[in-house]
């Protein structure tokens, strides 16, 4: 299987549309947005051209997903626990979330979240009207006991918003992490609600523990995607699991099926039955692009220090020992390379940059090369 990351070349990427490609003038080099410049896996495209063939554009129907899914978790991570029956279409990981949610905290009370942490989480949370309680990750990244169990124990903290692997640190949560987080939900009284969205991007070697294979995490909703897999956020599809103990029947089922996407969920069944090999490739290509971006730092940016982590293709780096006040901008406007800036990822941002790593291994030398021009 080709590596995903030497194609496409950087005139072809610059055709593109999206977000990632139509944010900044065609001279910076955007390392920023969850978009991975990668071709379209064979299996994904194939069953997305045979839809429109066909005229197949209606609205989703059956269980295709979440046993696809099920098949999945089975095959790469040793879970046989997911329920196709106890699953739900829905329209993307964060709608899914909110309504997760809504299951089971009042509006005005509060939700605990872990930053550094997709950003997302805090705007969505607020939208919605619940308040973002923050328990931060430990120095070295790790989920931290005895933060989440003060969170837990706030009076209006009725969930917690677990991100597994850990959006932007990388950070592949043990089980007996997961379990300690699970002991003490339980006797908080708070309920868990997990967005595993990068979850098969975890790489060989490291075991992806999903929430709801956890002991005591029965009451629990996770929300599993094939969409950072598989470079599929254009085609928006996402599916809840629910739990045994969880309140399923609270989910406003008819309205979140109908607002996937038809084309989206058989291009993300495809991507889960047909195109695992593409996902090795794509893997393996990440775990190479974490090396050389590491040699990259340590010989023309060392005060910038970057731990590679076993999931995801976000680097989280921070930029400290560069004593400047607002690197995210420095590197745009002197260097030409859009990175995501930290203080948005809450507690623990500040000082810090996410950069996306799926791209070509040449683009990313010239990004590292430009922000140490600009350093000089």
């Amino acid at each position: 299987m080709p590596d995903p990351l030497e194609f496409p070349p950087l005139p072809e990427l610059r055709r593109r549309t999206s977000m990632k490609w139509r944010t900044f003038d065609d001279d910076v080099l955007p390392l920023w947005v969850a978009e991975a410049d990668v071709p379209t896996a064979p299996g994904v495209l194939a069953a997305v051209t045979r839809m429109l063939a066909e005229g197949d554009t209606g609205y989703p129907a059956g269980d295709g997903y979440a046993r696809a899914l099920a098949a999945f978790a089975r095959d790469r991570w040793g879970w046989d626990g997911l329920d196709p029956d106890r699953a739900l279409v829905v329209p993307d990981v964060m709608q899914g979330v909110v309504e997760a949610l809504r299951a089971v905290v009042p509006p005005g009370d509060a939700v605990a979240v872990t930053p550094p942490v997709y950003p997302p989480f805090f705007e969505f949370l607020r939208h919605a009207g619940w308040e973002p309680v923050s328990a931060p990750l430990t120095a070295a990244g790790r989920l931290d006991p005895d933060t989440l169990e003060h969170a837990f124990g706030l009076p209006r903290v009725r969930a917690f918003l677990l991100c597994s692997p850990q959006n932007p640190t990388g950070a592949v949560h043990t089980a007996d992490e997961l379990a300690a987080v699970a002991a003490l939900a339980r006797r908080s009284g708070v309920t868990v609600v997990a967005d595993e969205i990068h979850a098969p991007l975890v790489d060989p070697g490291t075991t992806f523990t999903p929430w709801l294979s956890v002991p005591g995490a029965e009451n629990g909703i996770s929300l599993l995607s094939a969409s950072k897999g598989w470079n599929l956020a254009g085609l928006k599809a996402a599916v809840a699991v629910a739990g045994p103990e969880a309140p399923i029947e609270r989910l406003p089922a008819a309205m979140l099926e109908v607002g996937a996407s038809h084309v989206a969920v058989h291009a993300h069944v495809a991507a889960l039955e047909s195109d695992r090999p593409w996902l090795d490739a794509f893997v393996a290509a990440l775990v190479r692009n974490r090396e050389l971006l590491a040699g990259l730092l340590a010989e023309h940016l060392p005060q910038v220090r970057y731990r590679p982590a076993p999931a995801t293709f976000l680097a989280w780096l921070d930029c400290r020992g560069l004593g400047l006040d607002d690197p995210a901008a420095m590197f745009r406007e002197r260097g030409r390379v859009a990175l995501n800036a930290g203080e948005p990822f809450g507690t623990g941002g500040a000082g810090h940059l996410r950069l996306n790593l799926a791209t070509h291994p040449d683009i990313l030398t010239e990004a590292v090369h430009r922000m140490a021009a600009a350093v000089r």
